[in-house]
C-alpha cells in the first residue's frame, strides 16, 4: 500500500508540563528498519509512565506524589524510568494497538495485515533478560501517539479478539505490569491479595489477574468508584484508606492480615499496608503515585520474615501469557473513555485527575 509521507503525531519536546506536548500534522511517517514492522495505529492507551517521563518525576530529586506538572528541581541526568536522559523530540505512548502495513527485510512478513498489540519492553534479543540493556516503547524509542509507529517484530503479537482497538489498548502496559507483579510475588490460589488503588489501570488489572490465579482479592478504592470496581468481582471491597485497616479487613474477610500486598500507590498509607501482612507475607510494588518517600519500621520487615519485590522489567513469558488471556476472553477491558489523538492534552489531564475507573485511550 502507498503510505503517506507525513502523519499526525503528538511530540514531546522536553520535560515539563502539558505545554511541552506539541501536536503536529506534518510529522514524517517512520520507515520500518530491517527487523521492524510498520503499524498503522488504531488506538493507544495512556499510562503513568507517559506522565512521569514527561514531567521528570522519576528523578531522585523529586519526592512528591505524581501530579503531572513540571518539576523545577529536575536535572537532565535521571528523569526517566531507566535513570538516563531522554532523547527529544519523542513520540510517547506505550499501549499501541493497530495493523501491520509493512515490514523490514528481516522481519516476519506474515504479520502484514494482522491486528497486533505491542509488548513495550525493548530488549537486546541476544540477552533478553539483561535488564541493563532494556528500554521502553514510547520512552527509549517513539511510541503510539501517532498515526503510524514502528516496533521490532519480536515485540509484536498478533491478537485474535472481538474487542475493539480502543478496548485492546487498555491492556499492554497496565496488565503486563500487574502480571509481572503477581509473578514476582509468586501469587497462587493459597493467597489473599490486598490491592490499593484498585480503580486504576494497574489496580483493575491486578484484581482480574489475581483471581485468574485463584487468589482471594481485597480491593481498595474511593467509594465513588466502588460500583465500577465491583464489576470485576473482588472478594471484598474497602474504602481507599480505611481509618482502621485491621478492623476493615476483619469485617470483610474474617482476618486482619493478608498474604500479599500488590501496590502501585505508596505514599503515607504504606506503613499501614505493611502492618497488615502476615508472617512470611510478600509486598510487591511497581509504582508510587501517592508519593515515593515512605516510612517503614524495619522491625516489622525482619521480625515477620517479609519479602519485598520491586517489579519493572518483565520476564519474557509475561506478555505472551497476557495475550493468551486476551485471546481466550478471560480479561475484561476497563475502558473509561476514548479521545481523538488531537485531544491528548485533555486526555492526559483527565488521566492525572483520576476521576475515572480503568483506562483512557486516544484514537489517531
Amino acid at each position: 500500500m502507498k503510505l503517506p509521507a507525513t502523519m499526525n503525531a503528538f511530540v514531546l519536546t522536553g520535560h515539563g508540563g502539558l505545554d511541552v506536548l506539541e501536536y503536529r500534522t506534518d510529522w514524517p511517517t517512520p520507515n520500518a528498519g530491517p527487523e521492524e514492522v510498520l503499524i498503522k495505529v488504531g488506538a493507544c492507551g495512556l499510562n503513568n509512565t507517559d506522565v512521569n517521563t514527561r514531567s521528570g518525576w522519576y528523578s531522585k530529586s523529586v519526592s512528591e506524589a505524581t501530579t503531572g506538572g513540571a518539576y523545577d528541581e529536575v536535572s537532565g541526568d535521571d528523569p526517566t524510568w531507566g535513570g538516563a536522559p531522554l532523547q527529544f523530540p519523542r513520540i510517547q505512548g506505550a499501549d499501541a494497538v493497530g495493523t501491520v502495513v509493512a515490514t523490514g527485510a528481516k522481519a516476519d512478513a506474515t504479520l502484514i495485515g494482522k491486528r497486533v498489540i505491542v509488548d513495550g519492553w525493548l530488549r537486546d534479543w541476544n540477552e533478553p533478560m539483561n535488564r541493563n540493556r532494556t528500554g521502553y516503547f514510547g520512552s527509549e524509542c517513539d511510541g503510539g501517539f501517532a498515526q503510524y509507529t514502528t516496533a521490532d517484530h519480536r515485540n509484536v503479537h498478533a491478537i485474535n479478539s472481538t474487542l475493539s482497538d480502543a478496548e485492546l489498548a487498555t491492556f499492554a502496559c497496565s496488565y503486563s505490569t500487574a502480571e509481572g507483579m503477581l509473578s514476582r510475588a509468586a501469587v497462587t490460589d493459597q493467597d489473599v491479595v490486598l490491592i490499593p488503588g484498585a480503580s486504576g489501570g494497574v489496580g483493575s488489572a491486578l484484581i482480574q489477574l489475581a483471581k485468574l490465579r485463584g487468589a482471594r482479592v481485597v480491593a481498595m478504592a474511593s467509594e465513588s468508584k466502588h460500583a465500577e470496581v465491583a464489576r470485576l468481582n473482588p472478594d471484598a471491597l474497602l474504602p481507599r484508606n480505611p481509618a482502621n485497616l485491621a478492623t476493615a479487613l476483619q469485617q470483610a474477610i474474617g482476618s486482619d492480615t493478608v498474604t500479599v500486598v500488590a501496590d502501585v500507590v505508596g505514599g503515607d498509607y504504606f506503613s499501614t499496608l505493611i502492618d497488615r501482612l502476615e508472617r512470611g507475607g510478600r509486598y510487591t510494588c511497581s509504582g508510587a503515585i501517592a508519593g515515593p518517600m515512605v516510612e517503614m519500621d524495619l522491625r516489622t520487615f525482619y521480625l515477620r520474615d517479609l519479602t519485598f519485590t520491586g517489579s519493572t522489567v518483565l520476564t519474557t513469558d509475561v506478555f505472551p501469557r497476557l495475550v493468551s488471556y486476551i485471546d481466550a476472553g478471560k480479561l475484561q477491558p476497563m475502558l473509561a473513555e476514548s479521545f481523538p489523538l488531537a485531544d491528548l492534552k485533555i486526555a492526559q489531564q483527565a488521566f492525572i485527575d483520576k476521576k475515572h475507573t480503568g483506562n483512557l485511550v486516544v484514537i489517531p
